[in-house]
């Protein structure tokens, strides 16, 4: 497969080379993620929280994991900041404390804007939820304290996402065969120095690698258990870089789960590309 970059974000095609031992590359697989409590207020009533990459409790960006119990159902509040989530496992709701349940399964994107009262509620023996805020500290506040920010609520179930492939794509240039990696565009923009956020499907077997052209690069596994290098990835898992070396892009060699589809979230500051063997 031979196909160019789509604005800083798309399907190439070329060699593969990759470190054994990137520079500047972490990796936190899910079974080393530290947890803790994501409301300390609550207690043994709160969701538990992990930290992938930042810190929520501080300023500036993070990116964390939340984990919730089947049949947890929070009281009405609100939270000082926006935050966007990603659903890894189970069924999540999350909307106005009056609005009926929207359950979303898995690879579901939904934006809580600060400020907006609203419940979070989760269905399944395993439930949790990728969460990024772009500036901390995260916080849990009453219903009593809610404000509107001028941003809206929203909901996006993975079946009514559109996913772009290089045959879907005609301002990208070749094709790709059938069962090809496919990207569906979240939020943000994907222009050199701009950020956004994006999924990835990689088919089972899929061999490549994602090179990040951007000064941030950073990946969630939401399903499916892709490698890179030789580590497997469980869903939950993170892999990232501060984007461009001095020595050049940062590479991450991928494989595809042997066995299913893997599905990927990325934050990208200035795009990256996608390539297959």
């Amino acid at each position: 497969m031979v196909v160019a970059a789509l604005v800083g974000v798309g399907f190439v095609g070329g060699a593969m080379t990759q470190e054994s031992d990137p520079v500047g590359i972490e990796v936190v697989p899910m079974s080393e993620v530290e947890w803790g409590a994501l409301n300390p207020a609550r207690g043994e009533n709160s969701p538990r929280a992990g930290g992938l990459w930042g810190d929520r409790t501080g300023d500036g960006a993070s990116g964390f994991l939340v984990k919730f119990v089947d049949g947890f159902a929070s009281p009405p509040h609100i939270h000082n900041i926006t935050y966007r989530g990603v659903v890894i496992s189970g069924l999540i709701h999350n909307d106005d404390p009056k609005a009926a349940n929207q359950w979303l399964p898995v690879g579901s994107f939904w934006v809580q804007p600060a400020g907006e009262a609203h419940i979070t509620a989760a269905e399944g023996q395993f439930n949790m939820a990728y969460i990024e805020i772009e500036e901390g500290p995260y916080l849990v506040l009453p219903e009593a304290e809610a404000f509107d920010n001028g941003e809206r609520p929203i909901n996006v179930d993975e079946s009514n996402f559109v996913w772009f492939d290089a045959t879907d794509i005609t301002w990208i240039e070749g094709t790709s065969d059938e069962g090809g990696a496919q990207i569906a565009f979240l939020w943000g923009k994907t222009g050199a120095g701009e950020l956004g956020g994006s999924l990835v499907k990689l088919p089972a077997g899929f061999a490549g690698r994602i090179v990040s052209r951007g000064d941030e690069f950073r990946a969630v596994v939401i399903q499916g258990e892709p490698s890179l290098g030789e580590k497997a990835l469980e869903p939950g898992s993170y892999f990232g870089s501060d984007g461009v070396r001095g020595d050049g892009p940062s590479e991450f060699r991928i494989t595809g789960d042997p066995e299913s589809e893997s599905m990927i979230y990325i934050r990208s500051a200035g795009g990256y590309e996608l390539a297959s063997d």
